[in-house]
């Protein structure tokens, strides 16, 4: 392969963005990056990131074969917003202002906790959620 050149296809990026960056923000992007396999560059951060990961959201996605074990929470940069085409903000916790010139959405991801769904059952609904709506942003930023 080799270098870019300009005016040559650059590969889309996105930032998955939470509040901790320990759950939903990681799902999106070990989702994705099992989905893209390379074709789109993922970020994954928090506005207030936690401590560690959410141990039922690693377990849920090593189910479907996704390994995000090295992962750990990060906080959301200027240098990751600066480098991506897409920002997505995951549930209503965390807040980010959108930026000019970038893709800006807010999924407002199913929380089965508000209907009494709790522990491993709520994780893979909300993995289930989010997944679907990864293949729907990954069909549309790599032209599918």
């Amino acid at each position: 392969m080799t270098p870019e050149t300009p005016g040559t296809h650059k590969t889309p990026a996105v930032l998955f963005v939470c509040s901790k960056n320990g759950g939903k923000s990681q799902l999106a992007a070990g989702l994705m990056n099992q989905l893209a396999n390379g074709a789109v560059s993922v970020y994954s951060a928090g506005t207030k990131p936690g401590k560690s990961l959410n141990p039922q959201a690693v377990e849920s996605l090593t189910e479907l074969g996704v390994d995000i074990t090295g992962e750990h929470p990060k906080p959301v940069a200027d240098e990751m917003l600066d480098a991506v085409d897409v920002v997505v903000v995951l549930g209503t916790e965390a807040k980010l202002e959108p930026r000019d010139g970038t893709r800006f959405e807010v999924w407002e991801t199913d929380e089965p906790s508000e209907r009494g769904i709790e522990g491993m059952e709520r994780m893979r609904l909300v993995r289930d959620d989010i997944k679907a709506r990864v293949q729907k942003l990954y069909a549309e930023i790599a032209g599918n």
